[in-house]
């Protein structure tokens, strides 16, 4: 069919020219808006600047084809083969392009937004500085893809794979590639603020002076990735691989990485303002030293020898365990619930809800933190509940005064102030006279950053079922049982305890 015939056609009404040959035709310029041509080859066809918005492409041959500055808004192409074809400037937002094949076509400055590439084949596509702003590319492949300067703010790159893609320059904010393959991925200069990169992976990726402001990398492989001068300032790294990664002066303010893995990492210089050194693998890092001024302006430089640098990281985090002789059931569990929700209202910074390790005889409490300074503290407060608490909270106060630390007194100074307005309120001595669990003996554990261990309290009936051990030696029952009393651990303990923790003045050397 010429194009004159179908250009006719098209005017007098007629829409539908689906499974027609129309390959090599020239149809620049024309408008064939709302046009049926899906199943049509229009291989190699000169389509530049036609209107063909809200038309019907789907499973077209378009390999080759001349579309730059062509009007495909709304289009439907579905399934169509665009293999190498020229899309230079083209509008394609909103335009309908699942499963399609694009591969090495040329897409630079092309309008994608709202585009649908689900599963989509643009490997190797050119698609530098276009805008896919909210496009659907959820498994696609647009590995070896040069997209430097693209627009992909809150684009959908689940699980997508953009291995060897480059991506410098480019802005993903807000951006879903949770799951994607991003395998030696250009990303140096990217904007990745609050993208969602969990379980990505970037191993050997560049992410070199990246944004990656509060963005999710939870459970991301970054091994080998290069993060040099990276922001990540706030981002979630928690159990993340940054085995061999280089961090060098890499923006890691308040960022979360519990549970991460920074063996071989290179962090000299990385600026460390409220980051918690705990629950990380650091066999074998690198680093001379780090910023840790809140501004992240250097004011405050920590210089480490080798050894001092792994002393600085540790993988345990600080924790409080209390261990209850007695099992839970539905109503003590409330009743304990309600208790600490009374604390944390009236000290919501010093108390976070516990993990629960419920056994048919015991028990444990759970209490994990981030910073050392609140060991003594949180167990003070955390005890309350219990019928122990007097007689646990005094050796603690005890053991404090053994510890040559101003902050970890300040903090159990201001613990002790909040004990005694919690214990005035009624609601919270209803709720812990009424219960029986709260009566049970226990255990008080400490354990610092160096994995040592500390026994606060260990009730003298802890673990002891009571029995008729005494018939026939004229003794009563109570003679065997013993009470609470102030029983502080051996002093070569408690000071092996306060050896284990951490601090910066004594693994480092301030610079001013």
């Amino acid at each position: 069919m010429e194009p004159q015939e179908i250009i006719k056609r098209y005017a007098a009404g007629v829409r539908d020219f689906a499974g027609i040959k129309l390959s090599e035709v020239n149809l620049s310029q024309v408008n064939l808006s709302g046009i049926n041509l899906s199943g049509a080859d229009l291989s190699i066809a000169n389509l530049s600047g036609t209107n063909l918005s809200a038309a019907n492409l789907s499973h077209a041959k378009l390999n080759v084809a001349k579309l730059n500055s062509a009007h495909l808004s709304g289009a439907n192409l579905n399934g169509a083969d665009l293999n190498v074809a020229n899309l230079i400037r083209a509008d394609l937002s909103g335009a309908q392009l699942m499963q399609a094949a694009l591969i090495r076509a040329e897409l630079m400055r092309a309008e994608l937004s709202g585009a649908n590439l689900a599963q989509g084949n643009l490997n190797g596509a050119n698609l530098r500085e276009a805008k896919l702003r909210q496009a659907n590319l959820v498994s696609a492949n647009i590995s070896e893809a040069d997209m430097r300067g693209t627009s992909l703010v809150a684009a959908n790159l689940e699980q997508a794979n953009l291995r060897e893609t480059n991506l410098s320059d480019a802005d993903l904010t807000g951006a879903n590639l949770r799951n994607a393959e991003l395998r030696q991925a250009d990303l140096s200069h990217a904007k990745l603020i609050g993208a969602d990169l969990s379980g990505a992976n970037l191993r050997w990726a560049d992410l070199s002076d990246a944004n990656l402001k509060g963005a999710d990398l939870s459970g991301a492989k970054l091994s080998g990735a290069n993060l040099r001068g990276a922001d990540l300032s706030h981002a979630n790294l928690i159990d993340a691989s940054l085995v061999y990664a280089d961090l060098t002066q890499c923006n890691l303010i308040g960022v979360d990485w519990t549970g991460s893995d920074i063996s071989g990492a290179t962090l000299t210089g990385a600026k460390l303002y409220a980051v918690s050194r705990f629950g990380l693998k650091t066999e074998g890092i690198t680093c001379e030293w780090v910023d840790l001024s809140p501004n992240g302006d250097r004011t405050q430089i920590f210089r480490f020898t080798p050894e001092a640098s792994e002393n600085f990281f540790h993988q345990t985090l600080p924790t409080v365990e209390i261990i209850i002789d007695s099992g839970i059931d539905q109503d003590s569990h409330l009743a304990l619930a309600l208790a600490y929700h009374q604390i944390a209202h009236r000290y919501p910074d010093l108390i976070q809800p516990p993990s629960i390790d419920v056994g048919p005889r015991r028990t444990k409490l759970i209490f994990r933190m981030t910073s050392e300074a609140k060991l003594f503290s949180t167990s003070y407060v955390a005890i309350l509940p219990f019928k122990d608490a007097a007689v646990t909270q005094e050796n603690l106060v005890h053991l404090v005064q053994m510890i040559e630390s101003e902050d970890i007194r300040n903090v159990l100074n201001q613990a002790m102030e909040k004990v005694k307005e919690i214990k005035t309120s009624p609601t919270f001595s209803r709720i812990v006279q009424r219960g029986k669990f709260f009566q049970a003996p226990t255990q008080t554990i400490l354990t610092n950053s160096g994995n040592r261990t500390l026994d606060v309290h260990h009730h003298p009936n802890f673990g002891k079922r009571l029995v008729n051990l005494t018939a026939g030696i004229g003794l009563p029952p109570s003679s065997l049982i013993g009470g609470p009393s102030l029983n502080l651990p051996p002093v070569s303990i408690v000071v092996n305890f306060i050896k284990g923790l951490s601090s910066v003045a004594s693994d480092a050397t301030k610079i001013q």
